[in-house]
């Protein structure tokens, strides 16, 4: 029998697992499964030069957006993601104090890849700072630590969880 799974109770258990989303911030929302919007504030941690925020920052925010885009698909079968590859392109400067907000779609869903692409936009400023794509590897729940999670009842989660 084929399970179903509340996209809305995953997305808050992987917010309460994400260490690094809280850690830089970022809040994020499900508009509908496959497709999301990931925010922060770049704070004085985030900087790289004066009043400039570091471009590991912007690529964590937009890793971050195409995969809880792909995330959020693959949660309705019971399925993780992890990313294969991701590009970036870098169009403006973002600045301290910067208000950030990816917002992610899946564009193709297949049987074991997922590709997704995002654009974050400073809303501080009104301006589109960076645009990405990403390729994502779908698997079973069962293979991370995350299956106790999702299947607290079950007597066949692995023994080693």
């Amino acid at each position: 029998m084929e399970q179903s799974f509340d996209v809305a109770t995953l997305v808050g258990i992987y917010n309460q697992i994400n260490h690094y989303g809280r850690t830089n911030g970022m809040q994020l929302t499900v508009a509908t499964p496959g497709q999301v919007e990931y925010s922060m504030t770049v704070r004085p941690e985030h900087l790289s030069s004066p009043g400039t925020c570091h471009g590991g920052v912007i690529a964590g925010l937009m890793d971050s957006a195409l995969g809880a885009a792909a995330l959020t698909l693959s949660f309705q079968s019971g399925e993780l993601v992890s990313t294969v590859e991701f590009k970036i392109n870098y169009l403006h400067p973002v600045r301290l104090n910067d208000y950030l907000v990816a917002r992610a779609r899946v564009d193709h869903s297949g049987k074991t890849l997922i590709v997704s692409s995002a654009e974050i936009s400073c809303l501080t400023r009104e301006l589109v700072v960076a645009r990405g794509m990403g390729t994502f590897n779908r698997y079973p729940a069962d293979k991370r630590d995350f299956h106790r999670l999702l299947f607290p009842d079950a007597d066949d989660a692995p023994a080693d969880i």
